[in-house]
This record gives C-alpha cells, structure tokens and sequence, in this order.
C-alpha cells in the first residue's frame, strides 16, 4: 500500500463516492456550469460534502437555516432541500454577481421561494438577519472569508437556540491551521476554533479531510444551554 495518497486518488475515491451516493440531479450539475460559466472561483463544496451537510439538516430537523458565504448557491442548494415546505434559509453573499448567479441557480430548482440571498459584507447584513428573523436558526454553515469566521461564529451564537448546529467550513487550510503567522484566514481561523473551545455554550470538534478539494476541514459545534 503507498505511504501516502496522492491528489489524484483523492479525487478519483471522491469521484467513486460521489457517484455512488451523491449523484448530481439536474439542478445540482446546472448550478456548478451556471457558476463556471459566470467565471466565479472553483470552492464550492464538493458533491458529497454538500450531501452531507444536506443530512445533517435533515438529522438536524432543521426548519430555518442560516448560511455565511453563497457562493453560486450549489451548497445553498443542498441545505434548502433538507428543508420542510415552510422551511426559511437566508443566505449571505458579498459579491452581487455571485449572488445573482445563485439567485439564477435556486430559482431553477425550485427553491427561490424557500431561499433569500442577501448582498452585501456578511457582518453589516447579520444585523439585518436579525432584526427580520427573530426565530432562532436550527443550524449555521460558515463558508465566507476566513479572516472574520471568530466574528460569524460569535453572530451564529446569537442568531440560534441551544441544540443548534454550527458547522464551518475550511478549518485546517491545507495544514496551515498549525501556521502561529498573520496571515488573516489563518488569524481568523484559530480565533474561531479558540471561541469554539473557550465558549461555555459551545461544544465541538474538528475533522481533517481530503478528496477533490485538497486537503482542508471542518468544525462542527453544537450550541449548549
């Protein structure tokens, strides 16, 4: 056996899983060609990590979702899904051309009715959130720029219930989460994972993964009395 994977079998085992239990639908493969075709960057989540943020909804029970970091809406597109019909997902984009290509992408799936995308810098719309949202959110996915990521778990405390779910995403930055250096994602990145440790109402972990992504991670924190 090799010592060590190499990128490609990462990508071909992801490719394998993905087929296997998380094969694209229509919606799902048109967002990601909408998303290239508009020239917006490759960091969605893979196929089977937006599968199982989908479960974790599900498992979750979750009826409002809250979601930091639209992106082309493919992930937005997962968790609306593992919605009821009177479910809410509010999403947050700060770039108005991504934003109108998720727009485009959710509608075309049936699902503009269930998710808002709002434009604009994640932390000057939170406030906004919540003051039009004053129900508590059963789960929290945080995928925006990491050098505020202490900021959207501290937003994310405040905007749900004990028992709510906080996952963020692109914790371990191809290792460089170790890194004691300035550079802002990595700043902003152990600051999270720091509040995710110190905060009496928080309890979580955090997981190292590869596939056709690289090499990267998640935390995922549960929200305690």
């Amino acid at each position: 056996m090799a010592e060590h994977a190499s990128q490609e079998q990462w990508t071909a085992v992801d490719d394998y899983l993905t087929g296997l239990l998380a094969p694209a639908g229509e919606a799902l493969a048109a967002a990601l060609a909408d998303s290239e075709a508009a020239g917006l960057p490759h960091i969605a989540v893979a196929p089977n990590q937006g599968k199982f943020l989908h479960l974790i909804a599900q498992i979750q029970g979750a009826r409002r979702v809250l979601e930091i970091g639209t992106l082309g809406g493919y992930s937005t597109i997962w968790l609306a899904r593992a919605l009821p019909a009177d479910g809410v997902l509010v999403t947050l984009e700060y770039d108005a051309r991504h934003a109108e290509v998720a727009r485009g992408n959710l509608a075309r799936a049936g699902l503009d009715k269930v998710a808002e995308v709002r434009v604009g810098p994640a932390l000057d719309s939170l406030p906004g959130v919540a003051a039009d949202h004053p129900d508590p959110f059963d789960l929290v996915f945080i995928d925006a720029d990491k050098a505020n990521n202490a900021h959207y778990v501290e937003w994310a405390l405040r905007l749900t219930r004990p028992g709510s779910v906080i996952i963020v995403d692109n914790v371990v930055r191809d290792g460089r989460v170790t890194d004691d250096g300035t550079a802002p994602d990595i700043r902003g990145t152990r600051a999270a994972l720091q509040l995710i440790a110190d905060h009496p109402k928080l309890d979580g972990t955090a997981v190292q993964t590869v596939g056709s992504k690289g090499y990267d991670g998640f935390a995922l924190a549960r929200v305690l009395p």
